[in-house]
């Protein structure tokens, strides 16, 4: 018996006339999977059921619209999400791979592929960084998966990624602060201040709509704060985030509006993310600060800072809007001096148990005796 499992489900496979029966038994007991195994064979050989045709598999480059048409469902309100997987699965169409069934798609035809990529050179004889070929086969291996579920493919490839890839995760300094903000041009400086203080994504930043501030405190809280209403976690729960003084004072500079958005051009369209990210260009060249230092760093800068306060990776993880709590334990690094306070807090609540325990005996038994 062939029987093996996927998740919680059996699955048999075996070899009939030369060709290979796969199939599902849609059942979580091992034994009944095999019996199943074994009727499917008998019937097999008694010619009362046949090798079922096999559904035509598509080209990668066939694969290409149902895929997409699935993207803009499940990232209907991330357009550059959109984007970023419609540009570099049109680069794989457009590749080798691209004429390929997906089936024939393997190990060994992918590490080809990475490793031509690789070595590529733009006629500016500049070759792809280890971060561009990744996105690619990052975007191979959700379109693989995607035709795992469903069930056009029986396995999905292992994909490895390019080694060498830089993570952007500069953290501005607090000495440069003063230095960074004072040669900010607007509109940056203003979206700037929102998200090294508030840890916003820029999208959020750039959406962000008066009905979504409060600058006054509100049931006895101590700040005002902004309320994110989805992020890039799949629960897109909305969160709030409090504001810092300056915070404050920069949106009130803005003339706050019952409604419309905070940050705008002038003639009342939003601002776009590229305008923003040249005016950051210049001034990180004008500072000579570091290539990794752009826009996304400020929210690591929030999220870092937050973890040298003291913040636990669940309170970071509300503030960041993060999917898991493991992303956010990246900004937790206990130092000796937490770590000594957090066990003499234990001892002490320990102690006060004890006591507390204690104090009931004696009442109990104090009780009893009269």
């Amino acid at each position: 018996m062939s029987v093996y499992k996927r998740g919680k489900i059996w699955w048999y496979r075996f070899k009939w006339n030369n060709e290979e029966v796969r199939e599902s038994s849609k059942q979580t007991n091992k034994r009944v999977a095999e019996q199943m195994e074994a009727a499917h064979k008998t019937g097999l050989a008694k010619g009362e059921v046949g090798i079922r045709e096999k559904a035509k598999v598509p080209t990668l480059k066939e694969f290409g619209a149902g895929f997409m048409r699935a993207i803009e469902t499940q990232c209907a309100e991330k357009p550059g999400t959109i984007e970023f997987y419609r540009s570099r699965y049109s680069v794989l169409a457009a590749s080798e791979l691209g004429e390929r069934k997906l089936d024939a798609i393997d190990e060994g035809v992918i590490e080809k592929y990475r490793q031509t990529r690789a070595g590529f050179q733009s006629r500016r004889k500049l070759a792809l960084s280890p971060a561009s070929v990744n996105r690619e086969l990052a975007t191979l291996r959700r379109a693989l998966r995607l035709a795992y579920e469903w069930k056009v493919l029986n396995r999905v490839p292992r994909i490895k990624l390019l080694r060498g890839e830089r993570n952007r995760e500069y953290i501005l300094p607090h000495d440069m602060e003063a230095a960074y903000f004072s040669a900010l041009p607007a509109p940056l400086c203003d979206v700037a201040v929102l998200l090294v203080d508030t840890g916003l994504r820029l999208g959020e930043a750039l959406s962000l709509d008066w009905r979504q501030v409060r600058l006054e405190p509100a049931n006895g809280a101590r700040f005002g704060y902004v309320t994110v209403l989805s992020g890039k976690a799949k629960s897109k729960k909305s969160r709030n985030v409090p504001l810092s003084g300056r915070a404050v004072e920069m949106l009130r500079r803005h003339e706050p509006k019952a409604e419309g958005l905070v940050f705008r051009r002038d003639d009342g369209e939003p601002l776009s993310k590229s305008l923003l990210g040249q005016q950051q260009t210049r001034v990180r060249a004008l500072l000579k600060l570091p290539g990794d230092f752009v826009l996304h760093s400020l929210r690591h800068t929030f999220g870092t800072r937050l973890g040298e306060a003291g913040a636990d990776a669940f309170t970071i993880m509300k503030l960041m809007g993060h999917s898991t709590v493991i992303v956010s334990q990246r900004y937790v690094h206990p130092s000796p001096e937490a770590v000594e306070l957090a066990y003499e807090r234990l001892t002490a609540l320990n102690m006060q148990k004890v006591r507390t325990i204690r104090g009931t005996i004696l009442e109990a038994d104090s009780g009893a005796i009269q």
